[in-house]
């Protein structure tokens, strides 16, 4: 009998044990599952955070793209939001010395390599990304570094650029002397080119609609420009004797751009910004002696643009030319002439 009670206490004892297992088990897939509700729920609170995020970018994006301030009957921007656009760039440096030396005239013209480059680049609402590649560098055969920053806004813009040349050739006259040859690796050159404008007439003139694309010009305007240009530079000559010359200029000025329509479809924009140098720092250096170069008037930078560019339906198609121009000093001692342009044609969607 004590046997039998003691049997019956020990199943009740296992019956109450496996209950409670039981209780505990979904005590945990109850936590587990809580748990697992708490993640998901985590996640799609930060996915409708992060896309309601996206959304008040693209609405402020889309407001600023959007916002008026212009004359639509002459100038629109683009119904669509993307722009997909491929280029071929082709950009060329010269540099051009002339003076007296020894009551002798004399005068030095060096070229450097041309350089080439394919790009593709993309836009949303005003917002561009581009890549290019330069085939000539890839082979091998191309050795100077270039960057170019282009900026351009309804009312204001910029172009920066930057080159560090080496592969410069060219040749060297001296009166009553026989030219005189200069190959590659001689003359090295860095520069930095820049220069602003800003557009009195943008409500009725775009310089985007013929250099970004990103608006449209329906009719025929222009406007006057106020312009400023700086350039530094530094080269070096590694002939029979070293030279070094290091020159920084700043100059204002104004001028004129002008957005011809002739018909649907088609504009032909032509500009130039002549600037006057208000400072200028340039010292030449010829062995161990350095002499300092007095500013001579009128030096001036000189930055001109032009652009032909058809567009139909949602593609267009055209080709654009950016020229700048420097001169310093005086050639009746020394004078120095720099000129740098970049060529691009062009091919474009509008998504």
């Amino acid at each position: 009998m004590p046997l039998l009670v003691y049997n019956n206490c020990m199943r009740r004892t296992d019956l109450s044990i496996s209950i409670i297992q039981q209780a505990a088990g979904l005590l945990t897939c109850h936590g587990r599952l809580t748990a697992t509700l708490l993640v998901v729920m985590c996640c799609m609170s930060m996915s409708l955070s992060a896309q309601s995020l996206l959304q008040r970018v693209d609405s402020l994006l889309s407001k600023r793209y959007r916002k008026g301030g212009i004359d639509t009957a002459y100038v629109v921007r683009p119904q669509t939001n993307w722009t997909v656009r491929a280029r071929l760039n082709e950009s060329g440096t010269e540099i051009e010395t002339e003076g007296i030396d020894n009551g002798q005239h004399v005068k030095t013209v060096m070229e450097a390599n041309r350089k080439t480059t394919l790009s593709v680049g993309v836009s949303y609402l005003g917002i561009s990304l581009s890549a290019s590649v330069n085939p000539a560098k890839m082979a091998g055969k191309y050795h100077d570094y270039e960057l170019n920053l282009n900026c351009y806004g309804r009312s204001l813009g910029f172009d920066v650029i930057y080159q560090d040349a080496k592969n410069f050739t060219g040749h060297y006259d001296q009166e009553g002397m026989e030219r005189l040859e200069l190959p590659d690796g001689m003359l090295k050159v860095s520069t930095l080119n820049l220069n602003a404008y800003y557009a009195f007439n943008s409500r009725r003139f775009s310089y985007p609609a013929a250099f970004s694309q990103s608006y449209i010009q329906r009719r025929s305007a222009g406007s006057f420009l106020l312009a400023a240009s700086g350039m530094g530079q530094h080269a070096t000559y590694d002939g029979e004797q070293k030279m070094q010359l290091k020159t920084t200029n700043i100059g204002i000025g104004a001028g004129y751009g002008y957005n011809f329509v002739p018909s649907r479809g088609w504009l032909l924009h032509i500009s130039a910004l002549p600037t006057f140098i208000i400072y200028s720092k340039t010292s030449l250096t010829v062995g161990d002696d350095r002499v300092s170069m007095h500013y001579h008037f009128p030096e001036v930078i000189i930055t001109g643009r032009g652009a032909v560019l058809y567009h139909w339906s949602n593609k267009f198609l055209g080709a654009s030319m950016v020229y700048n121009y420097t001169n310093i000093g005086d050639e009746k001692k020394l004078s120095v002439y720099n000129s740098k342009w970049c060529v691009r044609t062009f091919f474009g969607l509008r998504i």
